[in-house]
């Protein structure tokens, strides 16, 4: 078990000082909670822009020998002396998430300031109170852990399954948040990342772990490859070799008689919800969708469908005769997808009067008229809707995005003409894996993904949005097209592969073809059956690792008599 190491560790040090593994396992106080802190906060150099995975070996290492660490001062076994080693695990959990997720998410900021006037005060709880709360689940994934808890390499899966429950519950829990996953650091690996279209980003969180914790396990002993190591290179190896031969085999084709034209305005985000700039804002949209970009090119005329950004009027579409005229006159036939509110008369009474709906929408417009819609379904917590409003709404406590916003009831599709059936997803829609495609029904061919990710500036946060709209790609075996107001404007194929890209605070437009779907990969045909295998046998693999040890120690002590 770890004691044995901790024994071995002393010997050593007695003789040559205590290695730095040592010194973070016999680390207390406020010492044990800055190592936690700051393991966490160099695992997120591992996400999107900077993409640095080998940061997450730093957190992942550092977690086995904090919870190696963990053993409670309350005799040698006994439920007191579990119940006490989960609460100094889970401290550890917490403060490891805690740096994970301020580095992480810090960006969340930049939303307040935006109107800071109005919302300015909520900056600390962006930055430091969401971080907080979200360090609650590694803190579960830790203390899962430290209850399955043994010596050597089980222990590696210990923290697999600990971790990959609670990044699951993470992504569910009060309607989910499955941003920056541990597994987040595999997306950006080429090859590696395909192994999402198996098992999915929950998948990735549990290999994630299992990789990159793995080499904390060679301190254990004399300087050879543990059977921990050797499960992470085979993985590896396996991973890479079937990432290799999927993305060999999987040519970029491409829908017939399509012809997309992407605009990104990089409109200044407190100008999007103004009324009065309404006419500039759709002048703007309509001279820059119209450029032309290379000589024998004619801008719009060139293209069979426009796509603009989430949220592109500050005002009703529907509502707006003159602005759908001007549209009309503009697209010369072509047919325009754009982000807009879409309003709704109830027909529930509140009051004694007719409440009107006003949905996030995407809408199919043909000829100055509104063909197809969809309403988003998943909408951002304290962003458009108001969590637990009753008790908040006393406090003046209002959701960044003004006005009212009611949840669309779906189904996620929308048959815009002359395009093959799409899977429409809203801004933030696009994290949530499994949930990007309707189980039943027809399955659709591609991914439309509006956004605006203005809110959050020149930041990280928008990378990460597109990091992980590019893996639903993968997981889905779908091509996506995605529309930014301010970045990152892309068309991925469906094994990920970015094939045009318009960066962060620029404005432009991409000229592209629609590249067709595969057949459905195993994810997209059995959503989490995989995911759910594999977190199953590394909970096996954790068990036997804990009860091997466990009757080891009862052995031990039954020979000394």
């Amino acid at each position: 078990m770890a004691q044995q190491f901790l024994t071995r560790s002393f010997a050593d040090g007695a003789r040559k000082g205590p290695t730095l593994p040592q010194r973070i396992i016999l680390a207390e106080g406020w010492t044990r909670r800055a190592i936690a802190f700051a393991a966490g906060a160099v695992g997120a150099l591992a996400l999107a822009p900077l993409d640095l995975a080998p940061a997450m070996l730093v957190t992942m290492c550092v977690s086995v020998w904090l919870l190696d660490g963990s053993a409670s001062a309350r005799g040698a076994g006994g439920l007191s002396y579990l119940a006490g080693s989960m609460r100094r695990a889970a401290g550890a959990g917490w403060w490891l998430g805690f740096g994970y997720f301020l580095a992480g998410l810090w960006w969340l900021g930049a939303a307040m300031l935006v109107e800071p006037d109005q919302f300015a005060w909520a900056l600390p709880l962006a930055v430091i109170g969401a971080p907080a709360v979200l360090a609650l689940f590694p803190a579960l994934g830790f203390a899962l852990a430290r209850a399955l808890w043994s010596g050597g390499s089980a222990r590696i899966f210990a923290l697999a399954a600990g971790l990959g429950a609670s990044e699951f519950l993470r992504g569910h829990i009060l309607t989910g948040f499955p941003w920056n996953d541990f597994g987040m650091a595999l997306a950006a690996i080429p090859f590696l990342d395909q192994t999402a279209a198996i098992v999915g980003l929950h998948g990735l969180d549990i290999l994630a772990v299992i990789l990159f914790a793995a080499p904390a396990t060679l301190v254990d002993g004399p300087r050879r490859l543990t059977p921990a190591v050797i499960v992470a290179l085979v993985l590896a190896i396996g991973m890479a070799g079937y990432g290799a031969l999927r993305l060999g085999a999987g040519k970029t084709e491409y829908v017939e008689g399509v012809k997309l034209r992407l605009m990104q305005p990089n409109l200044p985000q407190d100008a999007k919800f103004k009324p009065e700039n309404g006419p500039a804002i759709v002048s703007r949209y309509l001279e820059l969708s119209d450029r032309a970009v290379a000589p024998g090119r004619s801008g719009v005329a060139d293209a069979t469908h426009l796509i603009w950004p989430e949220s592109a009027f500050p005002f009703i579409l529907s509502r707006d005769p003159e602005a759908l005229a001007r549209i009309a006159a503009t697209m010369r036939g072509a047919v325009l997808l754009t982000g807009a509110a879409r309003a709704e008369e109830d027909a529930r009474r509140e009051d004694g009067k007719r409440r009107t709906k006003i949905f996030n929408s995407i809408l199919a417009v043909q000829g100055g008229r509104i063909v197809a819609a969809y309403d988003k379904t998943h909408l951002v917590p304290f962003g458009e809707y108001l969590p637990f409003s009753k008790l908040l709404a006393p406090l003046n406590v209002s959701q960044l995005v003004p006005g009212t916003w009611d949840e669309g009831t779906g189904p996620r599709r929308l048959a815009a003409p002359g395009l093959p059936l799409a899977a429409p997803l809203v801004c933030y829609e696009a994290i949530f894996p499994g949930e990007t495609v309707e189980p039943a029904g027809e399955r659709p061919q591609w991914l439309l993904n509006v956004t605006n990710d203005g809110w959050f500036g020149m930041t990280s946060g928008p990378y990460q949005h597109f990091a992980q709209a590019r893996l639903r790609s993968i997981e889905e075996g779908l091509p996506l097209a995605r529309v930014a107001n301010t970045g990152i404007s892309a068309i991925v194929d469906p094994y990920g592969r970015v094939l045009h890209r318009l960066p962060l605070g620029v404005d432009g437009v991409i000229d592209a073809r629609l590249p067709r779907a595969t057949d459905a990969p195993p994810f997209a045909a059995h959503p989490f059956r995989w995911t759910s295998t594999l977190w199953f046998f590394t909970i096996i693999f954790a068990l036997f690792g804990r009860f091997r040890g466990l009757a080891g120690s009862t052995s031990g002590r039954m020979g000394a008599r």
